[in-house]
Parts: C-alpha cells; sequence; structure tokens
C-alpha cells in the first residue's frame, strides 16, 4: 500500500523491546493517532512486551497488507528488522530515536508529535533505499537465504585464524583475500560496520555496493564500490568457524567451498522524513562533524 494513499490512514506502530520508560511516549503517540482518526496495529512482539488492549495485533505480513505506513520507535537496529519484513510490501517507515546513533530513526522524542503530524499530513520528504539479497549455497543447493539494508557480512570467528575468500562479480574473478572478513555493503550500511572497517560513505542514491575488507593480510586489499546490478559470488576456499550475517541479525555458519550469492533485492524500502531533511545534515550531526565551536580548529 502505497504512502498516504487514503484519507483513512491505518498507521502500524513497532516499539523496541524492553526499553525502560517507553510507556508515556508510547502513549502520546497513541493518542496523537487516534485523535486524528488514524487506526492504529500493533506489531505483534511489540504487543507481546507492552500492555495495551484493545489495539489490533498484527504479524509484519498482516501489516504489509492493511497499512499506509509504520513508525518504529527505537534504534536503528530495531528499524532494521522491521524494515527486512515489510519491504516486499511497499510499507514507508517512519523512525523515532530510542537508541544512540540512529541513521534511520531520525526523529528526536521531543520533536515526535509535530514532525509526525507535518508527515501524516502529506508534508515529508520520501527516502528510497535500496537492500540486498543474499543466499548460502552448499553442493549447488539453497541453505539459507536472507535479505539485509545494511549489510551481508562473511567473517571468522573470535579464536580462528585468517579466512580465505575468492570473489567473483559478474562471473569474473576478482581477487583472492586473506582476511578476518569481507563487508558487502548496500549505500545505507556504508554509514555502519563498513564505515568502521574504513570504507567510504555513499550517498543513499547512489547505485552501488561497496565490499570492504576486515583486516586485510595485504594492505592492497581496499575497499571497492560496484555497480548495484551486480552478481557478487564469494567462495569459501580456507578457514574455520566462518559465518554469514544479514544486518547482524540472521546468521549461518559455513564451510569450506560454500558460496554466497549477493544481489541487489527487487524490494526497497522508503523512510519518510520531516519536510526540509537532508542526509548531510544527519551525516554532520551523527558523526559530529559540527562538534567544534567556529573559532577552534582554523589556521591563523
Amino acid at each position: 500500500m502505497s504512502a498516504m494513499s487514503a484519507t483513512h490512514k491505518t498507521i502500524a506502530l513497532v516499539v523496541r523491546q524492553h526499553t525502560v520508560g517507553i510507556e508515556e511516549s508510547v502513549h502520546s503517540i497513541l493518542d496523537f493517532l487516534h485523535a486524528g482518526g488514524h487506526d492504529v496495529v500493533l506489531e505483534a512482539q511489540t504487543a507481546a512486551h507492552l500492555e495495551l488492549p484493545g489495539i489490533p495485533v498484527m504479524t509484519a505480513d498482516q501489516i504489509g497488507a492493511v497499512a499506509d505506513a509504520a513508525v518504529v520507535m527505537g534504534g536503528d537496529g530495531t528499524m532494521l528488522g522491521i524494515a527486512r519484513q515489510l519491504a516486499p510490501y511497499d510499507v514507508p517507515l517512519i523512525g523515532i530515536n530510542q537508541g544512540r546513533l540512529g541513521f534511520m530513526t531520525d526523529i528526536t522524542l521531543e520533536r515526535m508529535l509535530p514532525v509526525l503530524a507535518e508527515i501524516l499530513g502529506g508534508k515529508f520528504e520520501a527516502d528510497r533505499r535500496t537492500l540486498l539479497q543474499g543466499s548460502v549455497l552448499r553442493n549447488g543447493a539453497a541453505i539459507h537465504l536472507g535479505m539485509a539494508v545494511n549489510d551481508v557480512v562473511v567473517a571468522r570467528g573470535a579464536g580462528a585464524g585468517m579466512a580465505e575468500l575468492k570473489v567473483d562479480v559478474d562471473g569474473h574473478f576478482m581477487y583472492n583475500q586473506r582476511s578476518d572478513g569481507l563487508i558487502i555493503s548496500t549505500a545505507t550500511g556504508s554509514t555502519a560496520y563498513a564505515l568502521s572497517a574504513g570504507g567510504p560513505l555513499m550517498h543513499p542514491s547512489l547505485g552501488g555496493i561497496v565490499l570492504v575488507p576486515i583486516a586485510p593480510h595485504a594492505l592492497s586489499n581496499r575497499p571497492i564500490v560496484v555497480p548495484d546490478s551486480s552478481r557478487i559470488v564469494i567462495e569459501i576456499m580456507r578457514g574455520r568457524d566462518i559465518s554469514v550475517n544479514f544486518d547482524m541479525q540472521t546468521f549461518a555458519s559455513l564451510m569450506q567451498h560454500d558460496r554466497i550469492v549477493i544481489e541487489r533485492s527487487p524490494h526497497t524500502i522508503t523512510f519518510l522524513h520531516p519536510e526540509g531533511w537532508s542526509y548531510y545534515d544527519t551525516l554532520r550531526a551523527k558523526l559530529h562533524w559540527n562538534e567544534y565551536p567556529s573559532d577552534e580548529g582554523k589556521l591563523h
């Protein structure tokens, strides 16, 4: 169901579990939405840890069938989890930050009601993001499927030696890499683990997938951005205790010669931001590019 397509809107509410003091904010949003004439449904895990009788409870699939938008209260981890589930249904997402960094949940608690009023009233910036999908093949058969908003990470265990990974892109051999692992990231995920491992920041409108080695043995193994139309195949050549994870939330253990096939997902997700929102404002605030007073750090 497309964003703001109906006069009478159904809004799904997704809340991070076990967050101290969240009840007051949740009740404020519920009162606000009901006063505005909206139907509200609760995501099933949200309902399980909050006592909110009288409000319909739905699974992600059921939400996808009826909701015009989902309000997500939590951190980026909460947003990642529900975004993957709702991606096939094109339900737009509004993020209210109950976490720390909040690249995706970017509306503050202090401003949530006036900002929600604007967004639900049709004043918003729509920000569409691509996702990755991957399959783990063992002896040619798929043993695990996953989807990622941020990244797919192939990595060794804490007590294991280096992994050797063979990487092909669109059928062309790219390299054999000895490292602690490899991050395959969307532009959205470029501000997450990929950034910590030395990858580039990518504007979310860019059509690219970034491959970032984790502590490579050869310093010439550098991050590379490939087109998001690419088909990336990673084969486990050597190593033990190696796993693949999708957004750090779903995992599969790997064996020698397992292959991970990664492509752009046919699904996308859409974040709704306040009017005037800018990706550069988000970077500046979250990465503390504006921490210093104007007179400090100047060259004299």
